[in-house]
């Protein structure tokens, strides 16, 4: 099973976006990064989980919806990586 990237949720505004991590023993995690218009696009990691232990990437898409305030609050679009 390969690890990586799986899936990259962004706010409506898209200056925030949470990444949902297959880490290499197959379980689950997620970052969450946000960029300024000014940053020239750069994204910057504001929190790390990509160390934890969640099964599915189901289970990590919903423990980043009850960290993640904004994610919680958007509709928030999704990309398959």
């Amino acid at each position: 099973m390969a690890s990586g990237v799986v899936a990259t949720l962004h706010s409506d505004d898209a200056r925030h976006c949470v990444k949902i991590i297959r880490q290499p023993d197959g379980t689950f995690g997620f970052q969450e990064f946000r960029r300024e218009p000014e940053d020239a696009g750069g994204w910057m990691l504001v929190a790390e989980n990509s160390g934890a232990t969640l099964a599915t990437e189901r289970q990590a898409l919903a423990a980043a919806r009850s960290s993640i305030a904004w994610l919680s609050e958007t509709s928030a679009s999704t990309a398959k990586d």
